[in-house]
């Protein structure tokens, strides 16, 4: 006799024991509670009534604006670094180590805080605001 020449003894089918069938008796659900019942579905994130973890959680509130903030530029830093006639640009505010390369990429923007006196030309490319401006033209500088 060889092994391909072997059969199994056929085996009984097994009796399947009350509602739920196959298993008897609680058919694997326990003895009482709500998830014995017929029909229960229970949402899974409900914990018995304590506080759920989304309920636990810190909340954070509030709106957080996709577009990075401006680098603030204040133009005492500008009177402080840069020499009367210079051109004031991106690149320019980098190697005077007034703004890191890795700031400038989301924009830079010039505010007033402090005095100007020296004239600068300011590139187009940065931000001004209004004041920032009128100090800068009253200095006798440009903006491109």
């Amino acid at each position: 006799m060889q092994i391909h020449q072997l059969t199994l003894k056929k085996r009984k089918p097994k009796k399947t024991v009350g509602r739920g069938g196959k298993r008897g008796t609680y058919s694997g659900r326990g003895n009482k509670g709500q998830k014995a019942r017929s029909g229960a579905s229970i949402d899974p994130l409900f914990e018995g009534g304590r506080s759920s973890l989304t309920e636990r959680l810190k909340k954070v509130r509030g709106f957080k604006s996709r577009t990075p903030k401006k680098t603030v530029v204040k133009i005492f830093d500008l009177e402080k670094n840069f020499k009367d006639g210079e051109v004031v640009s991106i690149e320019s505010l980098i190697t005077a180590k007034i703004i890191s390369k890795k700031d400038s990429k989301d924009g830079v923007k010039i505010l007033t805080t402090g005095e100007i006196t020296k004239k600068l030309t300011i590139d187009k490319e940065l931000l001004l605001s209004q004041s920032a401006k009128d100090a800068i033209v009253k200095a006798g500088g440009t903006i491109l």
